[in-house]
């Protein structure tokens, strides 16, 4: 599979999964030659993307392969990606869970399973801006918050997720979404009375969310997308 595939399955699998917000938000796989990230072209909603709609841009933003427009937000793929060198995929996205559980200033917790992969240690929240990042300066800023974390909350604006590969960044986003979301839920029921301690959340993290579970998940995404196709 070619990265240009990777970069229409993940496409496809985050609408599938329920994380699409219209045309915004993007899912990036590092260029293998070095070159900066292949990302959907802007303008298209996730379901909408083809190997027509993927683009590869450099560093400095210039698109190098592919007709679209890249994202304005292109700097959260290039910069993470030139900070993180374990990292092979990014994906953001503005699922209303994350901005609604973000902007409570509350620890997520290890409530469900979906939460355990950004959980002691607790994931950070960019904290410099909740507006558009749109310089590379922004972009150099959420890599550093980022720092070896597999995401990040992005307060008043959605998230990011890194991965490997781009399974493992796709389900990070959809678990983190789910994890915000279920919070939510049990916040609005009164508040959680009982969460995993860390040593509990250690031993799930390797138990549940390991690559061949993240994998499987990752699969399933992407059959689900096919059908609906």
């Amino acid at each position: 599979m070619s990265v240009v595939d990777d970069v229409v399955h993940a496409s496809h699998a985050l609408a599938t999964a329920g994380l699409s917000d219209m045309v915004w938000g993007h899912a990036s796989v590092r260029d293998p030659d070095g070159n900066g990230a292949w990302m959907k072209a802007s303008g298209y909603g996730f379901e909408e993307i083809d190997a027509d709609r993927v683009v590869l841009v450099s560093q400095g933003g210039d698109v190098l392969a592919g007709t679209g427009k890249r994202h304005l937000e292109f700097p959260i793929h290039t910069e993470i990606l030139a900070r993180r060198t374990d990292v092979g995929a990014v994906v953001h996205t503005h699922a209303p869970a994350l901005s609604a559980f973000s902007s409570l200033q509350r620890d997520l917790l290890p409530i469900s399973h979906d939460a355990v992969p950004f959980t002691h240690p607790q994931l950070p929240r960019f904290t410099v801006t909740g507006a558009l990042i749109a310089t590379q300066n922004l972009g150099r800023a959420l890599a550093e918050e980022l720092g070896d974390a597999n995401g990040i909350l992005m307060p008043h604006h959605g998230a990011v997720t890194v991965g490997p590969d781009i399974a493992t960044a796709v389900m990070y986003a959809v678990l983190l979404e789910r994890a915000c979301r279920t919070q939510l839920l049990a916040d609005a029921a009164g508040g959680p009375r009982t969460s995993s301690d860390e040593a509990e959340t250690r031993f799930k993290r390797e138990q549940i969310w390991n690559p061949t579970q993240l994998d499987a998940g990752w699969r399933y995404l992407v059959r689900r997308s096919d059908i609906e196709d």
